[in-house]
């Protein structure tokens, strides 16, 4: 992909030095009429038009996209893309539906080109969606993995992703040994890690799904790639946990078992995490690891509400997932809505504020990715979204009377769907048509 030299847009401008919920207003950058000013693919810089005038290239165009709101694209911590054609199926509890409707979509991955048909439906979808960033189960199946990173590599994205590791509990078809497990991801590794903006992340399933033998080979990867990411689910049902002490009867608890497999550290991502003592989620606090919040799955599938609070008083690092296809819906919108939802039942609210964080800067800094991506930081890849504030007649008009920027983004979240994400952009290209062009002697019109 190559990047446009220099590009300036004008709009409404938001995105998060600092979480929220330390820093207050000042973690929160707002500008009702900014610029955004693009070089290379990159964040060159971000101000007023009367502070940026004088600085821009001459003869720069600027794009006019006012009425609109520029965020940092949005990031998606969990999903499972195999899963794309079984979104809001519901099916009972979390095993019934696993072998009533995950197995059976993931075993359709063994169909010659389905795992291309499925990764190009998946990516269309999430960049419908606005998702720039995304933390992606493949299959069991290797060639699953190599057809997402391809696609991801050809589009340009930032993309961590892995094949599952599974030696039990899941059918037959869907097995695979440990020693073919070691083949097959030791190749992936060396494929896929670290190539363009690709990362790879060891995928066991969940402990139910692994022997110790396969937990095993995670903890040898980990130490021999130390770069490497992991993802898997935690204590997301009472079920869940109870198959673990009972397969695992010498470790005192769940989260005793991930540590002692060297589960526990930065670059891991545990989806759900919600059935946990206070001394679990202290452990989890201390260790540097991130949880993925997926508060629509939890919904459907009927798995509790998660603790989103008692993590963030311990210092978990919290980012939200939306779990496709136990999840209905690519949108991390509609996720957060969800989660906001979650809270308000627990009598703990969630502003929108602090929700829009944990799917930008909160979800950049979840991944270690703070660096690169989730605001608008100088030398930041240019991944965001240009939000049309009118896109409904509903949102139009209720946009247009909000009295703070928390209820703007309150009506965002709340009401807006695809069809408020206007355009998406990778490292700084649009990825749909922009907006007219102005020149730039009247940005300050």
């Amino acid at each position: 992909m190559e990047a446009v030299s220099s590009r300036v847009i004008r709009g409404a401008i938001l995105d998060y030095r600092d979480d929220p919920a330390r820093g207050g207003e000042a973690a929160v950058r707002y500008l009702d009429d900014g610029l955004l000013w693009l070089r290379d693919g990159r964040i060159q810089g971000v101000g007023t038009p009367a502070a940026l005038q004088g600085q821009l290239p001459p003869e720069q165009t600027v794009e006019d996209r006012r009425g609109c709101l520029l965020i940092p694209g949005l990031i998606d911590t969990h999903t499972h893309y195999p899963q794309i054609g079984i979104a809001a199926y519901p099916a009972g509890s979390l095993f019934a539906w696993l072998q009533q409707r995950a197995f059976p979509a993931e075993q359709s991955l063994d169909q010659p080109g389905m795992s291309e048909v499925l990764a190009h439906r998946f990516i269309a979808e999430m960049l419908r969606n606005g998702t720039t960033t995304a933390m992606v189960f493949a299959g069991v199946q290797p060639e699953s993995a190599d057809a997402l990173f391809q696609y991801a590599q050809h589009l340009g994205l930032r993309l961590i992703a892995g094949k599952l590791l599974q030696d039990r509990l899941v059918p037959e078809s869907l097995r695979e040994s440990v020693e073919q497990a070691q083949l097959t991801t030791e190749r992936l590794i060396q494929r896929w890690h670290g190539r363009d903006r690709l990362a790879y992340a060891l995928t066991p399933r969940f402990a139910p799904a692994c022997s110790e033998a396969l937990l095993a080979c995670c903890r040898d990867w980990l130490q021999q790639y130390p770069s490497l990411y992991l993802q898997t689910h935690l204590a997301e049902t009472i079920e869940e946990c109870e198959r673990v002490r009972q397969l695992f009867p010498r470790y005192p608890s769940y989260v005793d078992l991930y540590a002692d497999h060297g589960f526990l550290r930065p670059r891991s991502m545990l989806a759900h995490a919600i059935h946990l003592t206070p001394d679990e989620q202290r452990t989890l606090g201390q260790s540097g690891v991130s949880v993925a919040h997926c508060p629509s799955s939890n919904l459907l599938l009927g798995s509790g509400l998660m603790p989103l609070r008692a993590l963030q008083r311990v210092g978990v690092l919290l980012s939200v997932g939306t779990d496709i296809g136990a999840g209905p819906s690519c949108s991390v919108l509609k996720t957060l809505a969800d989660a906001m939802r979650v809270q308000q039942l627990q009598g703990e609210p969630l502003s929108a504020v602090q929700a829009l964080y944990l799917a930008t800067l909160g979800g950049a800094r979840a991944l270690q990715l703070e660096d690169c991506i989730g605001c608008f930081a100088p030398g930041h890849e240019a991944d965001f979204l240009v939000l049309d504030l009118e896109a409904t007649p509903e949102l139009a008009e209720r946009t247009a009377r909000a009295g703070s920027l928390d209820e703007l983004l309150g009506l965002l979240i709340l009401l807006g769907d695809d069809r408020l994400v206007a355009e998406v952009n990778i490292q700084g290209q649009a990825i749909a048509p922009a907006g007219p062009l102005v020149p730039v002697g009247d940005v300050g019109a």
